[in-house]
């Protein structure tokens, strides 16, 4: 089937005991056996729910993955998976994390024995040198945030596999609709939900899709006994927002494209940081591995003040965390998504003072660039 079908039907048959078109809200947390060793499949709802199941059915073949697993957040996916690591076991993860993703590598994991060398996963002979022989895993953000760098997944899935280490993609930017990793060799595609999955900015979650059985079994048994699992209602609402994933996809693509044209062309915007524009030095990787170029987008504006009069310029776009909803939000990484990378390293990757990030949202892209060419007449 295509994508567009998978994610309207795989997972979200209609009820049998109803006919009910929407995949019911099974919000109970235990279910009733017939006997000793007798149930219908569920037994607590830590373990297995019927609405989580549904969506981990419907996110694990999206990916063109076998299993998939949800979690209540992005980062209690990204835990969840770290954890099928022992202490000596050794890391090499891209240099330019979303913040969080460093936050909980540089100041919770490396403290249980995992030990993290930070590499720029665009310059593969950089990842070559960082890997070792106790090297297990090379985890990934493609394009990063927020500096839209891109990793080619299949020659550092290679890269990683020579090692005798896992490759891990977080794909939350691009959705499965513009890239499928596991397609181009990766071992594991991570995701939080709370952004293009569910795209209506009001749920918090995150997944993990594989195809490997034993890895698989190894990871359900985690989810099950740590517990940080997505409830009912939020698996519902992904589900619910799965189903226009495509359409939205577009969308964004599309709204991305023409601000991202805009804004290059502005004379009082000093960069622009967008794989769908033929400046960005990976243009031609990103059109042959992804189908799409998203909706995210960064542009330097040259200073913290400057940046300061333009986010509080906007009229239309909103200043908040998060992305991947319908509407528009703009944010300031160095001080909100980025805050906790040292001032340095946030330099060197180009994380400036100056830098706003958007996540372009799928308002009339009219409105978007007016209220884009206001704000940035502030300056």
């Amino acid at each position: 089937m295509g994508f567009s079908t998978d994610a309207i039907h795989v997972g979200q048959e209609p009820d049998p005991a109803t006919g009910a078109i929407v995949v019911p809200i099974y919000q109970t947390s235990t279910f009733v056996q017939e006997e000793l060793g007798k149930h219908k499949g569920y037994e607590y709802a830590r373990t297995s729910n019927p609405t989580r199941a549904a969506l981990e059915r419907n996110l694990a073949a999206l990916e063109r993955g076998q299993f998939g697993f949800a979690f209540a957040s992005g980062m209690a996916a990204i835990n969840a998976l770290m954890t099928l690591f022992k202490p000596g076991d050794h890391i090499v993860a891209g240099h330019n994390l979303y913040g969080g993703t460093f936050r909980l590598f540089d100041r919770v994991l490396k403290d249980s024995g995992l030990s993290f060398r930070y590499a720029n996963t665009c310059r593969l002979e950089e990842v070559e040198k960082a890997s070792g022989p106790n090297t297990r895993l090379l985890y990934t953000e493609t394009p990063t945030n927020p500096v839209m760098e891109i990793t080619d997944i299949t020659a550092a899935a290679r890269l990683a596999h020579k090692h005798g280490a896992l490759l891990a993609v977080d794909n939350t930017f691009m959705s499965p609709y513009f890239q499928r990793p596991l397609e181009l060799g990766a071992d594991l595609v991570i995701h939080s939900t709370t952004k293009y999955l569910n795209g209506h900015s009001d749920g918090i979650g995150g997944a993990v899709i594989l195809n490997d059985a034993e890895l698989a079994a190894r990871l359900k048994f985690i989810q099950n006994a740590a517990g940080a699992i997505l409830g009912p209602f939020d698996s519902w609402l992904v589900l619910r927002g799965v189903k226009t994933l495509a359409v939205r996809m577009e969308r964004h693509n599309s709204n991305g494209l023409a601000v991202a044209r805009y804004l290059a062309e502005h004379p009082k915007v000093k960069k622009v940081y967008y794989p769908g524009l033929p400046s960005h030095p990976q243009h031609e990787l990103a059109k042959n591995q992804m189908t799409g170029f998203g909706g995210m987008l960064a542009f330097e504006t040259g200073s913290l003040e400057n940046a300061r009069t333009v986010l509080k310029s906007f009229r239309l776009c909103s200043l908040a965390e998060s992305l991947g909803g319908v509407e528009t939000l703009i944010s300031h990484p160095a001080t909100m998504t980025h805050a906790i990378v040292p001032p340095e390293e946030r330099q060197r990757l180009g994380i400036t003072d100056g830098l706003v990030r958007i996540s372009v949202g799928i308002e009339d892209v009219e409105d978007l660039i007016a209220d884009l060419d206001q704000a940035l007449a502030s300056i």
